[in-house]
């Protein structure tokens, strides 16, 4: 009797979790990262520049976007 031939598996590609906890994707499909320059020497920071570093940013690069969204599925 002949063996039945096997279909090779998908290969899935992991989440890089390095990636995925500085970064997620919005509602409306865009990539959100987090802003530099935020985790310490803060106090010649102003009041200011302070609290636009801690709303998340859209500002990533549009030849990074397809990259990226690629390290984040899986």
């Amino acid at each position: 009797m002949k063996a039945k031939a096997r279909k090779p598996k998908k290969i899935r590609m992991k989440t890089k979790k390095t990636f995925a906890k500085r970064s997620k994707i919005s509602g409306s499909g865009e990539l959100r990262c987090n802003h530099n320059y935020v985790s310490h020497f803060a106090a010649h920071k102003s009041h200011k520049q302070k609290k636009h570093l801690n709303k998340p940013s859209m500002a990533v690069h549009k030849t990074d976007v397809s990259r990226d969204k690629q390290l984040l599925q899986g």
